[in-house]
C-alpha cells in the first residue's frame, strides 16, 4: 500500500470513527482497518514540550540539501552512544539516603520518554544499598553449599560453559510507585513516579541445573542468597520456587550485564520484588528455613495499621501506567493522539488492559502489542480524540491471566496499609489540563 494513501486512510478511518467510551475514546481496531499506517503520521510526534504536526512540510518539488548532507560525518565509534539531541533521556537520580548511608539510593527509568517493551541497557533503573562494587572478575567466585551433597564453587569461565537460557522479563523494585502514597499527588514525571520498573532480555545458565549438579539434601527448604557488595545484600526464597524460576543472569540485551546491574553475574527470579535479584551474586546456601536477613525483617516487609508486617509478599501484583501522554509531556492542539503505555504482572501474562479519559467514569478495551510475554512488560494503545479543554483524567486498568484486576487507588488502601511503602500497584491517573499539560492526580 502507497504510504500516503495509508496515511490518508488512517485519517479518514478515525475521523469517522465513533467514541466508545467518555473523554473521546476510540476503538482500538481503528488502526487494524486502515491497515499498517502509523497515528504518528496524522498528528505527529510527542515530545517533552508539545506535539509536532507534520502537515505542512514539502514533499514535492526540489528540497534543499541540510548543512549535514553537505560535508561527510562523524567517524565510527568502539561503543555506540546516543544522538546528542536525546542526551536528555536521561535517568533520575534519588539520592534520599546519601548522607546516612554512602552510595544507597535509586535512578529510576524515563517511561515517558521510551517506545516498544524493553529497556536500553544505560536507562534500567538501579537501587544500590552500598554504591556499585568494582568485582575483578578473575577472581569472583559463586560457591553453593549448605545442605547440598557436593558444595561447589564456579568462576565466570566455568558458568560460560554450561548451557545458556533467554528470557525477556522485567524487574520492578517493590517500593517503585510509593510517591502516590502520599495524601497530596506529588507533581512528578512518569518517570519519577514509576521508574523503578524495566524490562530486558535477559541471558545465563538455569539456578535448577545448578543445584541439580549440586545435589539437594532432603531437608533443604529455603536458599539463601549472598551479594557482593558492601551491604552483603541477603535474601531468601522457598527452595522449589528458587529452583524452578530462577537464573544466573550473565548478559543483558545481548552484552554482559553491567556494573550496575550485578557484573559480573546476578540471579533472576522473574516476577518478584527486585530486591530477591540478589546483584553481584556470591554465595548460594540451602538451609531448612529462611534466613531473616535485615533486608527482609527491617526492610522489604508490608507493615500493618496493627503493627505487625507480612513478609515474603515477593510476587509482583497486576499493574499498568499510560506512558504517553503522561506527566513530562505535552499536549499541543486539540486533535488525534494514540494513548500508549506498559502493563505487567509477576502471575504471568497481561490478557486485557482497559483505558478511561473520564477519571474511571467509562473505560475502553486497548490493542495489546505483541508478543505478549508472561512476566514482562506488555505494550498497550488505544487512539484518542481530545477535544480540548479541561476535566481529562486519563487512567489504564490491567487485568492478568490469573484473573486479578489492577485496583484503585482507594481500594489498594483500604486493602493494604499507608505505613507499608511496598507493593503499591493502583491505577494512575494523569490530568490533562486545557493547555495540554499533564499533572500526577488523584480521583
Amino acid at each position: 500500500m502507497d504510504a500516503r494513501k495509508a496515511d490518508r486512510d488512517l485519517k479518514r478511518a478515525l475521523e469517522r470513527a465513533e467514541p466508545v467510551a467518555g473523554g473521546g475514546l476510540l476503538d482500538r481496531r481503528a488502526f487494524l482497518r486502515a491497515g499498517s499506517a502509523s497515528l504518528g503520521a496524522v498528528v505527529g510526534g510527542l515530545s517533552a514540550g508539545r506535539i509536532v504536526a507534520a502537515e505542512g512540510a514539502p514533499v514535492e518539488g526540489r528540497i534543499e540539501r541540510p548543512a549535514w548532507m553537505r560535508t561527510p560525518g562523524a567517524p565510527m565509534r568502539e561503543y555506540g552512544q546516543p544522538a546528542e539531541r536525546e542526551r536528555s533521556v536521561s535517568r533520575h537520580l534519588q539520592r534520599r539516603y546519601g548522607v546516612t548511608a554512602p552510595g544507597s539510593g535509586a535512578s529510576l527509568t524515563p517511561l515517558h520518554a521510551l517506545e516498544g517493551t524493553l529497556t536500553p541497557n544505560g536507562l534500567h533503573f538501579e537501587r544500590h544499598h552500598a554504591g556499585v562494587p568494582d568485582i575483578d572478575p578473575d577472581q569472583h567466585t559463586l560457591r553453593i553449599h549448605g545442605l547440598v551433597q557436593r558444595p561447589l564453587a564456579f568462576d565466570l569461565n566455568a558458568l560460560l560453559r554450561y548451557p545458556m537460557t533467554t528470557r525477556t522479563c522485567f524487574v520492578e523494585c517493590s517500593g517503585n510507585s510509593v510517591f502516590n502514597v502520599a495524601p497530596e499527588p506529588q507533581l512528578l514525571s512518569c518517570g519519577e513516579l514509576h521508574g523503578l520498573v524495566s524490562c530486558s532480555e535477559w541471558t545465563g545458565v538455569s539456578l535448577g541445573l545448578l543445584l541439580d549438579e549440586a545435589g539437594i539434601d532432603p531437608r533443604a527448604g529455603w536458599i539463601v542468597f549472598e551479594g557482593g557488595d558492601a551491604a552483603a545484600m541477603v535474601r531468601s526464597l522457598p527452595l522449589a520456587l528458587a529452583a524452578t524460576e530462577g537464573m544466573i543472569a550473565l548478559y543483558q540485551n545481548g552484552e554482559r550485564i553491567r556494573p550496575e546491574q550485578g557484573y559480573p553475574m546476578r540471579l533472576l527470579m522473574p516476577g518478584l520484588e527486585g530486591n530477591v535479584s540478589v546483584k553481584w551474586l556470591r554465595r548460594i546456601e540451602l538451609t531448612e528455613g529462611p534466613a531473616y536477613s535485615r533486608d527482609e525483617t527491617a526492610k522489604y516487609t508490608d507493615l500493618q495499621d496493627d503493627g505487625t508486617a507480612r513478609q515474603f509478599s515477593l510476587e509482583m501484583d497486576v499493574k499498568s501506567i499510560i506512558t504517553r501522554p503522561a506527566a513530562g509531556l505535552a499536549l499541543q492542539g486539540a486533535g488525534f493522539y494514540e494513548i500508549s503505555g506498559l502493563a505487567w504482572s509477576g502471575a504471568g501474562r497481561v490478557t486485557r488492559v482497559d483505558v478511561s479519559a473520564d477519571g474511571g467514569r467509562s473505560w475502553a478495551e486497548a490493542a495489546l502489542q505483541d508478543p505478549v510475554l508472561p512476566r514482562a512488560l506488555t505494550r498497550f494503545r488505544i487512539p484518542w480524540r481530545w477535544a480540548g479543554g479541561g476535566a481529562i483524567r486519563l487512567q489504564s486498568r490491567a487485568v492478568d491471566e490469573s484473573g486479578r484486576v489492577q485496583p484503585t487507588r482507594d481500594e489498594w488502601i483500604a486493602g493494604s496499609s499507608v505505613k507499608s511503602r511496598y507493593h503499591y500497584n493502583a491505577i494512575q491517573t494523569w490530568a490533562v489540563e486545557p493547555d495540554g499539560s499533564i499533572r500526577n492526580t488523584y480521583v
